[in-house]
């Protein structure tokens, strides 16, 4: 990268060096970090991993040091305890260790312990310290010419211990600190160290205990000016004293040395970017890729420099053009494009773009969301699959937490006659106590979830006019992401089924049982009737009142017995089309005279046309007294039965039955028709029973509605014969 930096005056080069340096602390790391050798051995001393710098220093390949022990080249030098402790990662300090390489050169090494990797083993870092085994250059090596050399640098060096006190510096620094050297030796690095790189300069001494040697950049203040130096500690032999060697910076080298490390960083950074980064020109070609560019698009970097930034883009591409228009207009782009690779690969990239007109170039950066969009298209067609379950199931469901509803489907919005924006809108709670009734079987029903994990009741909801469906609830807690679901149904019909299963039930029982007792006890009655009918002819004094009870009770008994009878066995019915107003003004001429004992009037109101029904007319006949005897008993202080005819829906006759009497409970209402359940104090129950089998062998049905103290009403409906 060409960068040119025009500094017109003192704030902008200021203001340049700021920026520099917070580059740099950045990115120390990395400006610090030097290759040198590793390696990791075991508990046996084994090597388990060696990098090529390693390699070098032993000159032996790797894939034979992995077969080797560190004593393979230590062997051949004695080893104290002290030493042995040292290589298994215990030493008191840094320690040297002379070795043998398969040569037969010998070098003195530091085992600098990095850190244990795993349990029992350690890695290490290797400074080769050889001082040359011949010796000659360490003999030579004297006192004197350390000294020379001390003194004659023309950098900086100073000397002092491990608590930073300054025991020793030359005359080059003497002169960069413009001070007398009595005023420097004796006191602490620190004292010179700029208070913003005090704590850092702490963090170098520390390090060099782990990497022996220490590359930096500090702040030092002379006559009370900063100053920018770089410097390098060391530690001297075993003596514990340290030596750092400092070279001070000028402006010039300054912003020159930020400049290079920001390059070199760039540079770092660019290769080793996840993302793939292209530059190009503004004639759309490209000069300049990084790894990552040439992974993502299939090609080496040769392929790539030089050809056209968006020959790859897809055709398919429907924003393609949009996108251009929106960089071109606000020089920068954000989105994602199909790629077709060279392989034919298609790869979705997601892509920043900005232009640098100044600059003459342009630069995009890519990656690679192929995974992501592949993995949300599978969670898309996953959620269009649950969707469609999810509202196609003929059950109820719900979604559901301690906040709220979160959704519901179509047969749940049905069966609770509900929108899902409505339900939506309400707390659990709230919709719980919208109706009162329904709050404490709700409550209960989740209680027990909560308890149980999974809970299923069935439950009667009542709605806001009046009516009642029974609800099956399983609910299972904590199906999804904290939500509860709950699945239900409307089994009202199925209870009702049950219902008519059990009466049917219990009237086939009844129905054997009359068949064994009416036969039985016909014969006898038959007998005591003729009986009685002698003894009233023969018998002296008046007692015919006596007679006419004992005769009505017989009379009632064998009605009785008939009842049973009918729904013993099925009747041989002769069904013939007939016109039900006669039917009923025939029943009614029957009754006339009770009604008229119990001061009660017929009121009638049939339609004009003929409602022709098949059926055996004395089995309506039956039907109707039955009813309309109950209505004439109901009302002791006389009234009036209304009966009514109509056309229902044009596929049936409605025979409306409707008197002023006491009204029926809507409890007791539910149970009429079962065998043996009456209202009466008298009754036994089979009238109604025998009704309701009769209009059902006419492919019929019976309603009933009743309000206490205003009457009931029963509406018996029977086909309409064409």
């Amino acid at each position: 990268m060409i960068m040119n930096i025009g500094l017109k005056n003192e704030t902008e080069y200021k203001q340049e060096l700021e920026k520099l340096k917070m580059q740099i602390e950045d990115f120390q790391n990395i400006i610090n970090s030097m290759p040198e050798p590793y390696i990791r051995i075991d508990e046996e001393l084994g090597f388990t991993y060696v990098n090529d710098a390693a390699c070098a220093l032993l000159e032996t390949p790797a894939g034979k040091l992995y077969s080797m022990k560190m004593t393979d080249f230590l062997d051949v030098i004695p080893l104290n305890n002290q030493e042995e402790s040292a290589i298994r990662g215990k030493p008191r300090d840094r320690e040297k260790q002379m070795i043998q390489l398969h040569t037969g050169d010998l070098k003195q090494i530091v085992f600098v312990p990095v850190g244990a990797v795993t349990e029992g083993e350690q890695m290490y870092r290797l400074e080769d310290v050889s001082l040359d085994v011949s010796a000659s250059r360490e003999k030579s090596m004297s006192r004197q010419m350390f000294l020379d050399i001390f003194d004659t640098s023309i950098e900086s060096i100073v000397l002092f211990d491990s608590s930073g006190i300054i025991m020793e510096v030359n005359h080059a620094f003497i002169h960069v600190m413009g001070i007398p050297k009595k005023e420097i030796v004796g006191k602490n690095m620190q004292d010179f160290i700029s208070p913003d790189y005090k704590g850092y300069w702490d963090q170098c001494i520390r390090k060099v205990f782990d990497v022996s040697n220490f590359k930096g950049e500090v702040e030092m203040i002379i006559r009370d000016e900063p100053y920018h130096f770089t410097f390098s500690i060391s530690p001297m032999g075993g003596n514990d004293l340290y030596m750092s060697v400092l070279r001070r910076l000028t402006e010039s080298n300054l912003i020159e040395k930020r400049l290079e490390t920001s390059e070199r960083i760039f540079a770092e950074l660019f290769d080793q970017s996840m993302d793939a980064i292209i530059f190009w020109n503004d004639d759309g070609i490209i000069f300049r890729v990084n790894y990552s560019a040439c992974k993502i698009f299939e090609s080496t970097r040769e392929d790539l420099i030089g050809s056209y930034i968006w020959k790859y883009v897809y055709s398919n591409n429907q924003h393609f053009g949009q996108m251009m228009e929106t960089f071109e207009r606000d020089t920068q782009v954000r989105g994602e494009l199909f790629y077709k690779m060279p392989n034919d690969q298609i790869k979705l990239l997601e892509l920043t773009a900005k232009k640098h007109e100044g600059d003459g170039y342009n630069v995009t950066i890519f990656r690679n969301v192929s995974e992501r969009w592949l993995i949300e298209k599978e969670l898309r067609d996953s959620e269009k699959k649950f969707r469609k379950i999810f509202e196609g199931t003929l059950d109820g469901l719900i979604l559901w937490n301690h906040e709220g509803f979160k959704d519901i489907n179509e047969a749940g919005q049905e069966i609770l006659e509900i929108s899902k924006d409505r339900l939506l809108s309400f707390t659990v709670k709230e919709f719980i106590e919208k109706v009162p009734g329904n709050a404490p079987d709700l409550n209960a029903h989740i209680e027990n979830v909560y308890q149980h994990e999974v809970f299923s009741s069935i439950i009667p909801i009542k709605f806001e006019d009046g009516r009642v469906k029974h609800i099956e609830f399983l609910t299972r807690k904590n199906v999804y992401s904290s939500l509860n679901l709950s699945i239900f149904r409307d089994v009202s019909k199925s209870l009702e089924m049950q219902e008519q299963i059990r009466k049917s039930d219990t009237l086939n029982v009844v129905g054997e049982l009359a068949a064994g007792i009416a036969h039985e006890i016909r014969n006898p009655m038959t007998a005591l009737k003729g009986f009685i009918q002698l003894l009233e002819d023969g018998v002296e004094g008046d007692f015919s009142t006596y007679f006419h009870v004992i005769t009505s009770e017989i009379k009632r008994i064998e009605t009785i017995i008939t009842e049973f009878l009918v729904l013993a066995k099925p009747q041989a019915l002769k069904i013939i089309k007939q016109d039900v107003h006669t039917i009923l003004k025939e029943t009614l001429e029957l009754l006339a005279a009770q009604a008229l004992l119990d001061n009660i009037q017929f009121d009638t109101s049939f339609e004009e046309v003929e409602l022709p029904v098949l059926c055996e007319a004395n089995q309506l006949k039956q039907v109707f007294i039955n009813i309309i005897k109950n209505a004439l008993e109901v009302m002791p202080d006389g009234g009036s039965v209304r009966i009514k005819t109509s056309r229902c829906s044009g596929k049936y006759v409605c025979i409306s039955i409707t008197d002023q009497g006491m009204g029926i409970s809507s409890e007791k209402l539910k149970k009429l028709g079962e065998p043996f359940y009456t209202t009466k104090d008298r009754g036994t129950g089979l009238g109604l029973m025998v009704s309701y089998k009769i209009i059902e062998e006419h492919k019929g049905y019976i309603d009933v509605e009743s309000q206490v103290d205003q009457g009931t009403s029963f509406h018996i409906y029977l086909p309409l014969e064409s």
